[in-house]
């Protein structure tokens, strides 16, 4: 939460920017502000060295795995930054606009490192950075939320809206019997090509009807029940809160910043996918492990705080909205985007996780479901959830370097 004068500070700035004669002392002011709030405005800008550091290894050659371990330091702030200016740029835009700019740049970081895979034809480090990122939300974060906001609302009444959940845990199991029939498919076929083309066939059907499911689900937010989920967002700026949503910078500062930002994601997700296999052999774990788990606990730290805090809150329902919606994103945006960009670059990418992905990716989502079926809420689900994770973690930790 924001202290006053940097309250007042956030409704003069846009005000600044927008007058048309400002003097150079004042502009060099404006820059400064800029600077502080983007920059510096975040807990995570103690990681911001990570960046440079990240590109003078690359640049001077200091070795695959510090420069891996650079870059996966750098993501979790620049990620944060990216969502932070996605939200500013919202709030200009108007609910409609300002709605779609989130849920594209929502998940941003994780569809730049899938489509720096796809370029490298590093196919199978795509599915599982796509998957460590749906597992992380639905398991570890929500997990987390639920046990940590459990035990911090013991005696307050525990339940949550029902239809938000819903709507993202059926987008969910939708996405699950996508990736389960692209892998059922290896079993009615003949041969292995006749397998790859009928998954990629079936693969690439299901992408187009995510992506028009995903864009029906957005209207549905966004026009036909936009009033439910403005309850939900408004409930977020109660009890002194509401100072967060003011803006800090300006339209025009929040969209040149989000460029540039968007670019070191860019720079930084090259490095993770080139060197992520050297890091693997020197840290003796598989590139499944350091994919599917270390990845997204990098990319995703700032949402994954976020999520914990309006839980210990009782904000459940903010919660919910954050790990349970971004996983949607992950599943019925980035995953068909990225599918249909391999179809366009004639890549052969498709939906079959294959047998232990799969498996732990609909076990997650049905878990998810059954825990979150009946409206309530208690650090008990929580527990199970984070030990379904550590479960999973296990699994891809021990299947060796070579997986």
């Amino acid at each position: 939460m924001m202290d006053s004068h940097s309250h007042c500070h956030s409704h003069s700035l846009p005000l600044i920017q927008e007058s048309g004669n400002i003097s150079s002392s004042s502009r060099i002011r404006l820059l400064l502000a800029n600077f502080q709030q983007v920059l510096l405005g975040t807990k995570l800008a103690v990681l911001f060295p990570a960046v440079p550091l990240a590109v003078v290894a690359s640049h001077y050659h200091f070795g695959n795995v510090l420069l891996f371990t650079f870059s996966l330091f750098a993501l979790a702030p620049l990620a944060e930054r990216v969502s932070f200016l996605s939200e500013q740029i919202a709030y200009y835009a108007g609910p409609t606009v300002g709605g779609l700019v989130n849920a594209t740049c929502g998940n941003a970081p994780e569809l730049i490192i899938a489509l720096m895979a796809l370029q490298k034809d590093k196919l199978e480090v795509l599915k599982w950075s796509l998957l460590g990122s749906t597992l992380s939300n639905i398991l570890l974060v929500l997990g987390s939320s639920l046990f940590l906001g459990g035990l911090a609302n013991l005696s307050k009444e525990r339940k949550f809206d029902q239809q938000q959940a819903n709507v993202n845990l059926s987008l969910l199991l939708l996405c699950s019997q996508c990736h389960v029939l692209a892998l059922m498919v290896g079993s009615v076929s003949s041969s292995s090509s006749s397998h790859t083309r009928m998954s990629l066939d079936l693969s690439r059907a299901c992408s187009i009807v995510m992506l028009i499911t995903y864009f029906a689900c957005l209207f549905f937010q966004l026009k036909t029940h936009r009033q439910h989920y403005d309850i939900l967002e408004d409930s977020s700026s109660d009890n002194g809160d509401s100072s967060d949503d003011a803006p800090v910078i300006g339209v025009t500062s929040a969209c040149i910043w989000l460029v540039l930002m968007t670019t070191m994601v860019s720079v930084i997700s090259e490095y993770i996918v080139g060197t992520i296999e050297d890091a693997s052999k020197s840290w003796g774990m598989s590139v499944s492990f350091l994919c599917i788990i270390l990845l997204p606990i990098a990319g995703n730290a700032s949402e994954h705080a976020g999520a914990i805090i309006f839980a210990y809150k009782n904000k459940i329902d903010i919660a919910l909205g954050v790990t349970l919606g971004s996983s949607t994103q992950i599943t019925m945006f980035v995953t068909p985007v990225s599918l249909i960009a391999a179809w366009i670059k004639g890549i052969p990418l498709d939906l079959d996780y294959k047998l232990l992905e799969t498996g732990s990716l609909v076990m997650a989502i049905l878990i998810a479901s059954l825990i979150l079926q009946d409206g309530t809420w208690h650090y008990m689900k929580g527990v199970v959830l984070v030990v379904s994770y550590i479960v999973i973690g296990f699994l891809f930790f021990n299947l060796g370097t070579t997986f």
